[in-house]
């Protein structure tokens, strides 16, 4: 018998027929031994005869056999009679098969497959076995179609089925290529091998040879077995396989299954035959378990997939009809999944979708491109709705890799496409939106202002617009007559058309631009204006308009004018987003229109107010980084009393002053700016905070008397019982001085709210100040508290409209605004506009006053202080000390200039004034230079005649610097000159020319 006989046994079984194992390990299985009955005859007679090489092996390892030769001599004419008996048996059990399985569809899956030959060799019999398609017809046994020599697919290419015989000695007399691959033994080494030895644990083989015995005996088995697997050496890796009858397996056949020695479980069915001269044998058939399990997993798993997928999903074969459909899919389409057997896509698409979708799918199928996200567009049984679908395709492959069919995945996007129709809308009106935002409020002008409202909407939204506006609004009224139930008196602003010969009428008579009119009590347009809400107006009878909607412009939650847009006939009539936009439409417009009346009026009172409230240019100071806000109250409140300012000091010192009138309108507006501008003068005094606001409160008090202070006072004790006809006046603020070379802060506080002082590293806190009583009150003194300010620090004066509205008490707006400060090292503009942000800042009950200080003191290289005894060599001394100070400042043009000013200080000093002499140089915008001294009489310039020889030292010093004076200090005083650094904007005067204008 020829080597072919090896590799038939598995080609020829039908791997559909067997069933799962039996559950005992030791029990034979049905489906084992109808698998086998279906092959027995005939694979004794496969085995009968073995290939020359086997041949060989086995004589030299089993030299009592003795039918070799016997074999050889009949091996041609065994091989023809097996072949046919093979046949015969195979066509037979196939009937069997196929009478056992009525239910079976004709078109199910077909597996099987060829039997294995080896090498160069094409097995005889490969176009003999009948592929399993069900019950067949007479005629279809003989079509050539249903009799393959190369099946499209077979459960071989994905389990692992083997087999061999053993002879009546008990070792192995055959051995076929898939038993190779996964026991990884060549067939030259397993002929002659003790199957027992080889492949069974030690600990068992006892029972294994008990076993054998017993089949060779005549008994059936069928078990689970634990079995080795050998390393196949690297000539057995590299061998290949030509079968012609198995193509996909061809690279397969020469691999074997292990590339080491592992541990395998494999169900093994072993059948009692006799050979030719009477001798007991068997025929084994294995099949890999751990192959077989896998298998199951994935069954389940794809079956679990595809029954609970949310999505549609088909398979379709290769005539492009449909395989298999899940319940998702014929949920939507009908029936039950299958009832859509057989189908193609014409049964579901009209004609043109069909013809597209049928090509891409015929694309799919022969170049295996995949698609993503094919948009297809059809209709449901049932339903008239068009429905959008979102399809994926990709190639289906069978296991030896052939193309089988294409894959359908399905999911419904008529939601999303609605969606995306929604957003398109969305974003169109978004656009209007924007546009409007961008040219509508560009002008204060009312009519403008109407006008660019039109611009945006005609035609981008209506075909024709009109605005109104009340009359007694554009006349300045607050609260025009008919205004709350909407017959007051309009007047038509604007009006625009993008339809020729279709004006908007909006009454019975045409109104033209400019004109006064009024809308009936009971028409849509009064109750729109009367309830604030938009209203539907129906079109006149033979109007071209089909679709109107009155609007009201409401600004600040009030309605100032009417807004209609309208339609005509073919277009689309106003929905409820178009209802929305419009009212978005006019509220920025009506804001935009309110704001352009309310500076109409305001403008002139706005300007006057602003130039007494703010300091006039940036504010600046020596030491410290200032921002600061003003937001005045809304219109319904007027305007209130509140103000601030900073004070430049001389010895690079400044001032800091926040305040508030009580009271409201022009009247406190000008007690404020008053009280401002005397605060500046005593300022500019240079004495403590302290004195300031005792001046200031006697400054109060005289405020609302005819002949001041004074004659108030005296008309009170005159006159204690009689009405006082004069208005008071009170007023609270807080003063604050600061040195930016101490970093020393003194404040002083007449029944104001306390400073807030933010540290590096540290949480807001309301610093400690005595607030005394209000300016205006008298009798009361007023107390100074002075404060080290660390560098860094952030320091924050304000008004009470920052901190208290009706809706807000004092103390909540309080611990709001301490906690608002949070991070000091920010930029001060951020730091206030985050401080407006947070807090409720826009009530407009009050004015805002906010101003805001980071402590910068001056570096140490910047100020250079001396001590000098009071002795004549003194004045020398100073003018070294200045000149040295200055050269390493890089002052050099100042030098001449400050020693002489300096000298003449000095020696005023030692002649006039008392104790030690102290110098201090002082350098920031500009430099300054301080003398003090214990002497309490403070200097006074006087004009000296031409015979005088003195007399002209402090005049001198007023010509050469551009500032000096002097203040006193707790020990004495400080005579004080400024010198203008190089290079700015004032310039150095000359001191030869400031000597020659003395005489």
């Amino acid at each position: 018998m020829t080597g072919a006989g090896r590799g038939e046994l598995e080609g020829t079984v039908r791997v559909s027929e067997i069933p799962a194992r039996a559950t005992g390990p030791e029990g034979p299985s049905d489906g084992a031994r109808a698998w086998a009955r279906a092959a027995a005859g005939a694979s004794r007679r496969a085995f009968a005869a073995p290939a020359e090489d086997a041949r060989t092996t086995r004589e030299a390892t089993s030299a009592h056999r003795d039918t070799g030769d016997a074999r050889d001599a009949r091996s041609g004419q065994e091989a023809r009679r097996g072949h046919e008996a093979r046949a015969a048996h195979e066509e037979h059990d196939a009937r069997e098969a196929r009478a056992d399985r009525p239910g079976r569809a004709a078109d199910a899956p077909r597996p099987g497959g060829e039997a294995e030959a080896p090498c160069g060799e094409r097995r005889a019999d490969a176009s003999l076995v009948p592929q399993d398609r069900g019950p067949l017809a007479p005629a279809a046994l003989t079509d050539p179609g249903h009799w393959q020599s190369n099946p499209p697919g077979s459960l071989y290419d994905y389990i692992k089925v083997a087999s061999f015989s053993v002879g009546p000695d008990g070792l192995v007399e055959q051995w076929s290529l898939r038993a190779e691959r996964i026991f990884g033994i060549p067939a030259e080494r397993a002929i002659g091998m003790d199957p027992i030895e080889a492949f069974v644990d030690p600990d068992l083989r006892e029972r294994g040879r008990r076993k054998m015995a017993e089949i060779l005996d005549g008994r059936e088995w069928t078990g689970l077995i634990p079995f080795r697997a050998k390393s196949p050496q690297p000539s057995q890796r590299l061998r290949k396989t030509t079968s012609a009858g198995d193509a996909g397996d061809t690279a397969r056949a020469g691999r074997p299954e292990h590339t080491e020695d592992s541990d395998g479980l494999a169900e093994v069915y072993v059948m009692p035959t006799t050979t030719e001269d009477g001798r007991r044998a068997a025929v084994c058939i294995v099949v890999d378990v751990h192959t077989l399990r896998s298998i199951e997993t994935d069954l389940a798993a794809s079956q679990s997939i595809f029954g609970q997928s949310p999505f549609g999903f088909l398979l379709i074969d290769s005539d492009l009809r449909v395989r298999r459909a899940n319940k998702r899919f014929s949920s939507t389409f009908g029936g039950t999944p299958e009832d859509h057997r057989g189908r193609t896509v014409h049964d579901y698409l009209l004609s043109p979708e069909a013809d597209r979708v049928r090509a891409t799918l015929r694309r799919v199928l022969e170049t295996g491109e995949s698609i993503t996200d094919m948009h297809i567009t059809g209709f449901v049984p049932g339903s008239d709705q068009r429905k959008h679908w979102s399809v994926n395709l990709y190639r289906v492959h069978s296991g030896s890799g052939r193309p089988i069919g294409v894959a359908w995945l399905a999911i419904d996007i008529t939601a999303r496409r609605a969606a995306a129709r929604e957003a398109a809308a969305a974003r169109r009106n978004l656009a209007l939106l924007n546009e409007a935002g961008a040219r509508i409020g560009n002008s204060l002008d009312l009519e403008t202002t109407a006008r660019e409202l039109l611009d945006v909407v005609v035609p981008g939204f209506c075909d024709l617009a009109v605005v109104d506006l009340y009359q007694g609004l554009l006349a300045g009224d607050e609260t025009p007559p008919g205004l709350a139930d909407g017959s007051a008196e309009l007047r038509r602003v604007a009006s625009a058309s993008a339809v020729a010969g279709a004006p908007f009428t909006g009454g019975p008579a045409p109104v033209a631009v400019g004109g006064v009119h009024h809308y009936p009590f009971n028409s849509p347009c009064a109750d729109a204006l009367r309830t604030g809400r938009p209203k539907s107006v129906a079109p006149e009878e033979g109007s071209p308009i089909q679709s109107t909607l009155a609007v009201p412009m409401v600004a600040h939650d009030t309605v100032v004018g009417l807004a209609q847009f309208s339609r005509t006939k073919g277009s689309e009539p106003f929905g409820e987003r178009d209802r929305a936009l419009a009212v978005e439409l006019a509220a920025r417009a009506a804001v935009c229109i309110d704001n352009a009346r309310l500076y109409r009026r305001e403008h002139e009172r706005a300007l006057i107010l602003q130039r007494s409230l703010l300091p006039p240019g940036d504010p600046e100071a020596s030491g410290l980084d200032i921002a600061c806000r003003y937001l005045p109250g809304n219109a319904a409140t007027e305007v209130g009393g509140d103000w601030f300012d900073v004070i430049e000091l001389p010895g690079h010192r400044t001032a800091l002053v926040v305040g508030d009138v009580m009271g409201r309108g022009l009247r406190a507006a000008v007690a404020m700016g008053e009280l401002r501008t005397a605060v500046r003068t005593l300022a500019q005094l240079d004495i403590e905070p302290a004195e300031v606001l005792s001046q200031l409160d006697e400054i109060a008090r005289g405020l609302g008397a005819p002949g001041g202070v004074a004659q108030a006072t005296r008309t009170a004790a005159r006159k204690p019982r009689d009405a006082d006809l004069s208005e008071v006046y009170l007023a609270t603020c807080v003063y604050a001085v600061y040195d930016s070379v101490t970093r020393r802060c003194t404040f002083a506080n007449a029944g104001h709210l306390p400073p807030v002082l933010v540290e590096p590293g540290e949480s807001a806190l309301m610093l400690d100040v005595p607030p005394g009583m209000p300016l205006g009150v008298g009798g009361e003194p007023f107390e100074e508290v002075e404060v080290e300010l660390p560098e860094g620090s952030l320091l924050a004066l304000y008004t009470d409209g920052l901190v208290e509205s009706r809706h807000h008490p004092l103390d909540e707006g309080l611990q709001a605004f301490v906690g608002a400060l949070t991070d000091p090292s920010q930029p001060l503009e951020d730091v206030c506009d985050h401080v407006l942000s947070t807090l409720d800042t826009h009530h407009g009950e009050d004015d805002i006053a906010l101003l805001m200080a980071r402590v910068q003191g001056l570096p140490a290289d910047s100020v250079g202080d001396w001590t000098l005894p009071r002795e004549p060599r003194s004045v020398g001394r100073a003018r070294e000390y200045a000149r040295a100070q200055l050269l390493s400042w890089d002052l050099e043009p100042l030098v001449d200039t400050a020693e002489l000013l300096v000298s003449e200080l000095v020696t005023n000093a030692l002649r006039y004034g008392e104790g030690e002499i102290r110098l201090r140089l002082l350098l920031d915008r500009t430099m300054v230079c301080e003398v003090w001294d214990a002497g309490l009489v403070q200097p006074r310039r006087r004009r000296a005649r031409d015979t005088d020889e003195g007399g002209r030292g402090l005049q001198l010093v007023g010509l050469l610097s551009t500032a000096w004076g002097s203040r006193r200090t707790p020990r004495g005083k400080t005579v004080w000159f400024e010198l203008p650094l190089p290079g700015g904007d004032t310039a150095l005067t000359d001191p030869a020319e400031a000597l020659l204008s003395l005489f």
